[in-house]
């Protein structure tokens, strides 16, 4: 049987430390599993569709007839009421009936036929940004095509063929495509980007924990081989919940993924480390078991800001800029979108991939000069 003051005991001694302590396989374990699995569930519809609106028709010509029947077609809106009566549709916005409204101003088919502007306003609730969305896409669309086939007809009804009318109109075609979200999708936007933020934090808390609790006991002070060891068993923890998540989770709920599957691997191996040291120094430095969950806890919504995919990091104050580099969740969020959603080469991501590799050595250096300075001062 391995001593437990060599590497290799070290290793299996701190497994089952973990394994004995309910709240710290809790957080190294079932938190990684259960967060995998009901986190991204909430974005299963990862597109809106049919968003209940309403519209004002105030032209009683067979052109607004045609636009609310394209509207009505539209898979992205649900035309729910139709009235006259602006006041109505706005009561019923604020109401929460409806998300939206557009508004058929009268004389609509008048100015249409006279090539005048016709500015068709659509309104939409503001409060909710993916709903807004696809009403204002949705009555774009719709009455965008209706637009332009009153386009094709004019143009025709001057001598062009369909052909010509075509080109006239369109002469330089656009077709939008999605590259790495081909969804457009809530979800896949999000999830690649908080699964490692979730990584950090169960893997940075059960750590801080764990040593929390070895300060307390007094079995904080350790030789390098020991605290290596220890480091190790922590590692393989994260790094199995990384492969659950790179290689079971993307797969499950269908998230872009495995663009540079190596890339992906070669980030999992220098992040899990970079955050198992920070979590070590945290523990030792609070020196208690419960004070180590206090102070991590409430720390992931500032991180998952300063991560930069849900807030533009150009727009955090200058400080904030050079210190979210500490927490290695900033690095790997931005080479885990570039690895693993773009499929860049691992040159592309060099920087963060740095970063990451410059924290888990700091970590483990300070963790083992920490664990071997407090044992010669207890001796």
């Amino acid at each position: 049987m391995a001593s437990p003051s060599s590497l290799f005991g070290a290793f299996i001694s701190t497994l089952r430390t973990v394994a004995s302590d309910i709240g710290v396989i809790l957080l190294l374990v079932g938190a990684p599993v259960l967060y995998g699995f009901f986190y991204p569930w909430f974005y299963t519809e990862e597109v809106v569709q049919r968003v209940p609106v309403a519209v004002v028709q105030q032209d009683g010509s067979g052109l607004a007839r045609q636009m609310m029947r394209f509207a009505s077609a539209s898979p992205r809106i649900d035309v729910v009421l139709t009235t006259g009566d602006e006041r109505e549709a706005r009561e019923a916005l604020l109401r929460g009936d409806v998300m939206g409204y557009a508004l058929l101003p009268p004389d609509l088919k008048r100015h249409v036929v006279r090539s005048e502007s016709t500015p068709v306003p659509v309104y939409a609730n503001g409060a909710y940004p993916l709903a807004a969305k696809q009403v204002q896409y949705g009555f774009a669309e719709a009455f965008g095509t209706v637009s332009a086939g009153v386009e094709l007809r004019r143009l025709g009804a001057s001598g062009q063929s369909k052909l010509q009318a075509a080109s006239s109109r369109s002469p330089v075609n656009l077709q939008m495509e999605a590259m790495f979200n081909p969804t457009e999708g809530y979800g896949s936007f999000v999830v690649a980007a908080v699964a490692i933020l979730i990584l950090q934090q169960t893997l940075l808390m059960g750590s801080a924990l764990l040593v929390g609790t070895w300060r307390e006991q007094g079995q904080a002070a350790a030789p390098p081989r020991v605290w290596l060891g220890r480091l190790l068993a922590l590692c393989t923890l994260g790094w199995l919940s990384g492969l659950y998540y790179f290689g079971w989770m993307f797969f499950w709920h269908d998230f872009p993924r495995g663009g540079n599957p190596w890339g992906a691997l070669l980030l999992l191996a220098i992040f899990v480390p970079a955050v198992a040291g920070l979590g070590a120094l945290i523990g030792w430095w609070l020196a208690d078991r419960e004070r180590a969950m206090q102070a991590l806890l409430f720390t992931s919504i500032p991180l998952a800001f300063m991560g930069g995919f849900s807030w533009p990091a150009e727009a955090l104050p200058t400080i904030l800029q050079w210190l979210r580099w500490l927490s290695p969740s900033t690095a790997a969020i931005k080479a885990s979108l570039q690895l693993n959603q773009l499929g860049a080469p691992v040159v592309a991501a060099l920087f963060p991939l740095s970063v990451l590799l410059s924290l888990a050595l700091v970590g483990w250096l300070a963790m083992l000069w920490v664990g071997k300075v407090n044992r010669g001062q207890m001796t």
